[in-house]
């Protein structure tokens, strides 16, 4: 496609210059050629209808690229299976976050939910039964959320990550009893499960106004610390650190 501009290009110059030369040819005393300024002017519009069809190619290549860089993004920062976000995302946008409430001084609270008892889930109904309860779960976190800031990541296996910027103590305990009653609801049969007869899942949180020198691993680590209380307390609950 370059290499047929290039051409182009060198035609359109020629034509210039072969026309240059004719109009200097006729004020120095010589005849003027009316077929010749024809002609001319047709390869002239050749060109041009060239130029315009390689356009065209051009701007639909830099289109499909485009698209293309989209999708490689999209695919980046999503998880295979269940289709929401990933740990990459995550720790990509908990930098923005971070920087962005350090600066307000404002409140993020984050979520570690992790399926209680999933290796029993797996061994009891098989892997693709597992995998098919990871979407149902993936996808009825993700729309207990209500507001564009919030999002929620498969941090790995049956744990979850969910991120609340600009929220308390009691708004997070709020989005917890939610999503738990919301899971419950779902009434997945898990009859090998310690804690119920159904699926439930085990929460755990951290809530504190945003410092510069907070990351994501201390907001994950605090988040997993308040999660393994909820486990040691009998699991379907949830425990707010501060």
């Amino acid at each position: 496609m370059f290499a047929l501009q290039f051409d182009i290009f060198e035609d359109e110059q020629r034509i210039y210059d072969e026309a240059l030369a004719k109009i200097r040819d006729v004020e120095a005393g010589a005849d003027f050629c009316f077929e010749e300024y024809i002609k001319l002017a047709e390869n002239f519009g050749n060109i041009l209808r060239q130029f315009r069809c390689s356009i065209r190619i051009s701007d639909k290549t830099t289109v499909g690229l485009y698209e293309d860089n989209i999708d490689l993004s999209d695919k980046a920062h999503h998880d295979s299976l269940t289709g929401i976000f990933n740990r990459r995302y995550a720790e990509e946008n908990m930098e923005r976050v971070i920087k962005s409430l350090s600066r307000s001084n404002g409140e993020l609270s984050v979520m570690m939910l992790d399926i209680d008892f999933f290796k029993k889930y797996n061994d009891t109904y098989g892997h693709i039964k597992g995998d098919i309860c990871l979407k149902t779960v993936a996808e009825t976190l993700n729309e207990s959320l209500l507001r564009p800031d919030d999002f929620v990541v498969r941090y790995g296996g049956e744990e979850f990550i969910v991120v609340l910027p600009n929220t308390n103590r009691d708004g997070a305990q709020h989005m917890a009893e939610k999503m738990l009653m919301k899971l419950k609801g779902l009434k997945i049969p898990h009859k090998n499960s310690e804690v119920a007869e159904y699926l439930t899942a085990s929460v755990g949180i951290v809530t504190c106004f945003v410092e510069n020198t907070h990351d994501f691993e201390y907001f994950v680590k605090r988040a997993d610390e308040a999660l393994y209380i909820s486990k040691n307390n009998g699991r379907n609950r949830y425990t707010c650190l501060s």
